[in-house]
């Protein structure tokens, strides 16, 4: 008993010298925390009173030229020593109290002093940073549009030296290019003279204005030249070329008046006078644009030329293509109808087979009633090649599909033996196809075998002796005989399908409940699953049968469903 009362006592003198160095570091880290609280707040603080205030109101002393800007300037210097001299005091006082109660650990009173110490440099910080704002308000737009102006004037005197360097390009447009620039060279007058009242919301308005009437006259100075060479000569001498093309086009009987020519070139030299009373007066706007415009327009006539040159060239070797075929293919549909009697005789000829002749004569005779316009409109001089040509195409793609139709009746009507052989060669097939349905079933034997899959053979046998009909018809209907095939051919080879996916299915079944036999007495949901599989496998649910074997079988052995396909497939 002694010795168990001294095991207490030592667990509990241990465990009061761990909560008492657990406390010591506590206190340790707290005060640690505190301290580097003070230092922030001390960091935070000097930001404070190293706001650049002072070397702001050092640059606005220089430019002061009014009561106005003096009275302001005093003010602000007294709004910085109410800063330095109350609210920083009051932060340095607060601060040595926060020290104070961290020397006596009183650090509830600290995250309280800490909080509103916080505060104040806040205050301090927004107080010394919207002054600092307001004073840079000045001194930035003293700097800021004194630069500006600079620059503008130094974009203004290239503009007047390139202007004075090449004044024989701009005619007379001299004088009213000279006085813009008076004009702007007043306007930098105005701008000293506001600067020197101090007045920045006027010298906002003067500098918007320079920009303006300097960005109008670099515009000037650039295109002025360009628009004049347009105008006068670029244009002018395409409008020539395209004038003499045409004429010349016109000799060598090419159909052009659908494009307007002549009306065009009147209204473009109207166009060019209206441009060029927009530039007296230096009003730019759209003129280029509408220079190009004109000249792109010539530029694509000279394309329309060369599209019609090469049109009529295509035409006309078109034209000998197809005088070719359409005499051909008269003379085939003619001959056509020659052949209908003897194909009689043998084969049950459709009205559809018929009617496609008919249709393709009918077509014909309509081909070349359009292919007669065609030539009537090439002899008048009126349709341009463009669109003859197209014309002549829509003919040819015709007459090809009448040819792609009439090789179609062709085939039908001249092939009809042929198609009488490959049917005998397709029942021979697919009887051999059923012999084999019937003997991998035998081979097999199944327990049971679904009606379905003896409605499925009945139709096969059925569908095979209607073809046997059909071959014993004199004459035999050949689309008849070709549905008859079809039909058989594709219920057998169902049934042929069949067969092999029961087989397949029932195996599979079989094999599942083999392979899962040897766990039946080990694994009771396992006995139980093939026993169910087994009882829909005896009714011909075989694959209702290999489901649920397969989830019996996946209890021991998850992969089950894949080896049974792998061995099977081996």
């Amino acid at each position: 008993m002694e010795g168990q009362y001294l095991i207490y006592g030592s667990i509990i003198v241990l465990a009061l010298v761990i909560v008492i160095v657990i406390l010591y570091f506590i206190k340790k880290v707290e005060l640690k925390y505190y301290k580097e609280k003070i230092k922030n707040l001390e960091i935070q603080r000097n930001q404070v009173a190293s706001t650049p205030v002072l070397l702001e109101l050092s640059k606005v002393e220089p430019i002061i030229k009014n009561d106005k800007m003096e009275e302001k300037y005093n003010k602000w210097q007294d709004r910085f020593a109410y800063i330095r001299e109350n609210r920083l005091t009051l932060i340095d006082d607060m601060l040595i109290d926060l020290d104070v109660y961290i020397d006596k650990r009183d650090y509830k009173t600290c995250s309280v002093n800490i909080a509103k110490i916080e505060i104040e440099i806040y205050k301090a910080r927004e107080s010394a940073e919207a002054l600092l704002e307001e004073i840079k308000d000045i001194t930035l737009s003293e700097e800021k549009y004194r630069s500006i102006v600079i620059k503008l004037k130094t974009k203004y005197r290239n503009l007047n030296k390139e202007f004075k360097d090449h004044k024989q390009l701009y005619e007379d447009m001299q004088d009213a290019i000279e006085l813009q620039l008076d004009n702007i060279e007043s306007k930098f007058l105005d701008f000293e003279k506001v600067m020197e009242k101090n007045e920045y919301n006027e010298v906002v308005h003067i500098v918007k204005a320079l920009d303006a009437m300097i960005e109008h006259m670099d515009i000037i100075i650039k295109e002025v030249p360009d628009v004049l060479l347009m105008a006068k000569q670029i244009i002018p001498n395409r409008m020539k070329e395209v004038d003499l093309t045409y004429k010349d086009m016109l000799k060598d009987n090419y159909p052009l008046e659908y494009l307007n020519i002549e009306y065009n070139l009147e209204e473009t030299n109207k166009n060019i006078e209206a441009i060029l009373d927009k530039v007296k007066v230096l009003n730019l706007e759209n003129c280029m644009f509408d220079l190009k415009t004109m000249l792109g327009y010539f530029d694509s006539l000279f394309i329309d030329f060369e599209k019609e040159r090469l049109a009529r060239k295509v035409f006309e070797e078109i034209n000998r293509d197809f005088q070719k075929k359409i005499g051909k293919t008269n003379k085939l549909v003619s001959d056509v109808y020659e052949q209908l009697d003897d194909i009689k005789n043998m084969y049950d000829l459709l009205d559809q087979d018929t009617e496609i002749i008919n249709e393709v004569n009918k077509i014909l005779i309509m081909i070349n009633d359009d292919y007669k316009k065609l030539l009537a409109k090439v002899e008048s001089g009126a349709t341009a090649y463009s669109m003859l040509h197209q014309e002549i195409e829509n003919l040819t793609l015709r007459l090809s599909d009448v040819e792609d139709d009439f090789d179609k009746a062709l085939k039908s009507l001249g092939n009809m033996y042929e198609d009488e052989v490959r049917a005998r060669e397709q029942l021979e097939e697919i009887q051999e196809f059923l012999k084999q349905c019937k003997s991998r079933m035998r081979g097999y034997k199944l327990p049971v075998i679904t009606d379905n899959y003896f409605v499925q053979l009945s139709e096969a046998n059925e569908a095979i002796c209607e073809v046997i009909k059909e071959l014993e018809k004199k004459p035999i209907v050949i689309k008849t005989l070709n549905t008859r095939v079809d039909t058989a051919r594709d219920l057998v080879l169902k049934l042929f399908n069949t067969t092999n996916e029961m087989i397949k299915t029932a195996q599979l079944a079989e094999m599942s409940i083999v392979y899962g036999n040897r766990y039946r007495s080990h694994y009771s949901e396992v006995d139980k699953g093939l026993y169910d599989a087994e009882k829909l496998f005896f009714k011909g649910n075989y694959k209702d049968a290999l489901d649920v074997a397969v989830k019996a079988c996946s209890v021991v052995d998850s992969d089950i469903h894949k080896k049974l396909l792998y061995n099977f497939d081996k």
